[in-house]
């Protein structure tokens, strides 16, 4: 494995690779950092060469005054590393980041893997937010980061049907850490993204690259919403795969059953290109 920091305008973004063959970017939730895909790192390395990177404001990718996009910072990262195409898997944020991407820069992207992922520009025909989440932005403007982070776990790691003792504690406590780590960031109120304009809800049919839409069942109603979505529209986009008994972040909880979903997808696209 080898790591360093990519610069992204006036930031520097850490990054890691590890494995050989055709590059695939790994880029992380807006509750996590790039250490949600410990359990995906290996398995995905034996066949690819697998980079994963914090997003600015996340893990050791610290903010920086000014504006910027995430995906203009994807685009620095894959320059730096002198990556011309890849496929990038994405979740929730980081799906939202490929998709504008795959937008903006269409030729750059191999293939795409969305799991819960957001989508700009989409509205919801969920009317009212989790109570967890008012909770949780009651915490942050008090800056009790700590409360706040685990209101977020609640409305995403464990979704809206369990208990959080339903939930591997495991998966909670690292979420809570690295999302911690996040609001701190956040609370320093350095950088402002700016969104891609028209956002990507309304363009679907014009993303060109195959993809794979995963999301857990136990997931908040928003996010499978989006999945249907991106599944119908996207042109070269497979059925959606819903996960069952997972919510948010189906790769930590459910890591071999993710893992054999994605390298039987990614096999299958290898052999079709053939």
């Amino acid at each position: 494995m080898s790591n360093g920091f990519a610069p992204a305008g006036n930031a520097r973004l850490y990054y890691e690779i590890a494995g050989e063959g055709s590059p695939l970017v790994l880029i992380h939730a807006g509750i996590c950092d790039s250490r949600m895909w410990d359990d995906q790192v290996p398995a995905l390395a034996a066949h690819y060469r697998v980079i994963r990177y914090d997003l600015r404001g996340f893990g050791q990718s610290q903010p920086v005054a000014g504006s910027f996009t995430h995906y203009e910072d994807l685009r620095a990262l894959l320059d730096h590393l002198d990556v011309e195409r890849a496929v990038l898997l994405g979740c929730s944020l980081g799906g939202m980041t490929a998709l504008d991407f795959a937008l903006t820069y269409p030729q750059r992207v191999r293939g795409l893997i969305l799991v819960g992922s957001g989508l700009a520009g989409f509205e919801s025909q969920q009317e009212e937010d989790p109570p967890e989440w008012i909770e949780a932005q009651k915490a942050f403007e008090s800056g009790d980061y700590e409360r706040a982070s685990e209101m977020e776990v609640r409305v995403w790691v464990d979704g809206p049907q369990r208990a959080p003792d339903q939930v591997p504690a495991a998966v909670r406590d690292k979420v809570r850490q690295m999302n911690t780590i996040a609001l701190k960031n956040e609370a320093a109120g350095l950088g402002e993204v700016q969104k891609l304009e028209p956002p990507a809800a309304h363009r679907l049919g014009k993303i060109q690259a195959p993809a794979l839409v995963v999301v857990g069942d136990l997931d908040q109603p928003e996010m499978i919403e989006i999945a249907h979505k991106l599944a119908a529209e996207i042109p070269n986009a497979d059925p959606a795969i819903i996960l069952t008994g997972t919510a948010h972040v189906p790769n930590m909880e459910q890591p071999a059953k993710f893992n054999r979903h994605v390298l039987d997808w990614l096999g299958r696209q290898a052999a079709a290109a053939e």
